[in-house]
């Protein structure tokens, strides 16, 4: 049960640190006018898409961080229900 909040917060601070960096080393590139500056057209390429992959995958990291931390709701309504029920047949 703890696993899944502990996985949760991971994976969901790994994901948005993720698309924060990304973001931050986009928004660094930009030049005076408002153009992405690189020194080669084969390093925009790679660059950006490198980016799109690390993009995706922070997705998966935040959708999984928030499933993780939905389970572990959900577990611990469960197990409150059943603390309950069992209080209730003493």
């Amino acid at each position: 049960m703890i696993a899944s909040l502990i996985i949760g917060i991971i994976f969901l601070v790994a994901g948005l640190g993720l698309r924060y960096w990304i973001n931050r080393r986009k928004f660094y590139r930009r030049g005076p006018m408002g153009a992405e500056g690189f020194s080669s057209y084969e390093s925009s390429v790679i660059i950006k898409l490198l980016e799109k992959f690390g993009k995706w995958v922070a997705y998966a990291l935040i959708i999984f961080g928030l499933l993780s931390l939905w389970v572990y709701s959900r577990e611990k309504k469960e197990m409150e229900k059943q603390k309950v029920a069992v209080e209730s047949i003493r």
